[in-house]
């Protein structure tokens, strides 16, 4: 299957070549050199509209249903695009929800791509919020960026989810902000009524721009934030489903706060990176990226379709 690529103007950014051999969980794992007959997705959000966005195998979510508050909205129309105030030129997408405390006033989103990628490398570069853009703080909003299997959750033995997820008040057993990484094994509770999932929590406030690498390879999952590895979770927990990549900001049906008045929060995005069945350094990555960005190319998928349902609106 031969590369899509939309190209634009060039960026003063040299060529960049690289290669490396990675070991995972003892086993060696090669990350195919630059111009190898791999798969990639590369997008870096160069859009005027949700539609051309669509028009890239994403889906804007517009149907309602879990997580979040029972009965709230999940609206299209609350994904945007915007230029970059630190990179002129550049442009980056912009995910809106907003709440007065009331299911009929909440507003979630959440875009999807669809459901064809499992073994490789992960990355995106997200700017996370500590704080409403507008309107008073209290609510408990989950800004992320996961993979997820499928939407037939009850008893899906093969269930598989890997969470990146920042909190930035409070939440889940935390009394203030905190990143949460997560990998699930299933969906449904363990018999003791807790969640089949092996998670990591890291206290503290995490407002802005930050590079997510997540590698799934040789039976581990391993989690960068920042270029510092944060979690390697295995086992059972280990991925077993072909997976969509996926970014959603909600807020939790426990956590809104008890204000009236509405209030508003971002969460942007400037790039995502997969590379199938290769394992890259968060280095590499960011190598890819620029010698991507600086051939004129925004967008790039070569991964083969698989044509199962995207999870956004099943």
């Amino acid at each position: 299957m031969l590369p899509r690529i939309i190209r634009r103007s060039s960026r003063a950014l040299g060529p960049v070549a690289c290669t490396a051999l990675l070991l995972i969980g003892g086993t060696e794992l090669s990350a195919s050199p630059e111009g190898a007959a791999t798969e990639t997705f590369f997008d870096d959000f160069s859009y005027g509209s949700v539609g051309e966005l669509e028009a890239h195998g994403w889906t804007a979510r517009t149907k309602t249903g879990w997580p979040g508050i029972e009965n709230a909205a999940w609206r299209k129309e609350d994904v945007s695009f915007q230029a970059d105030p630190s990179n002129p030129g550049n442009r980056i997408l912009r995910m809106t929800s907003s709440t007065d405390g009331t299911p009929p006033h909440t507003f979630q989103t959440q875009i999807c791509q669809q459901r064809k990628f499992k073994e490789g490398t992960y990355a995106a570069r997200i700017h996370f919020s500590d704080g409403p853009s507008q309107g008073p703080s209290g609510d408990v909003v989950v800004e992320s960026c996961y993979t997820y299997s499928t939407v037939d959750i009850p008893k899906n033995p093969n269930y598989s989810e890997c969470d990146f997820e920042y909190l930035p008040t409070a939440g889940w057993g935390q009394k203030g902000p905190a990143l949460f990484i997560t990998t699930w094994g299933t969906a449904d509770p363990l018999p003791d009524g807790t969640g089949d999932n092996v998670h990591n929590a890291f206290p503290g406030a995490q407002g802005g721009w930050h590079v997510l690498v997540l590698q799934v390879a040789g039976g581990h999952v391993r989690y960068y934030f920042d270029g510092k590895l944060m979690a390697d979770h295995a086992g059972r927990f280990y991925p077993r489903e072909v997976m969509s990549l996926n970014f959603n900001l909600w807020f939790t049906q426990e956590g809104v706060g008890s204000s009236r008045l509405p209030r508003s929060y971002h969460e942007e995005i400037d790039w995502v990176y997969f590379e199938k069945d290769s394992v890259l350094s968060p280095d590499m990555v960011a190598q890819r990226v620029r010698a991507l960005r600086s051939a004129g190319t925004s967008w790039q998928d070569s991964v083969e379709s698989m044509g199962l349902p995207c999870p956004c609106n099943n």
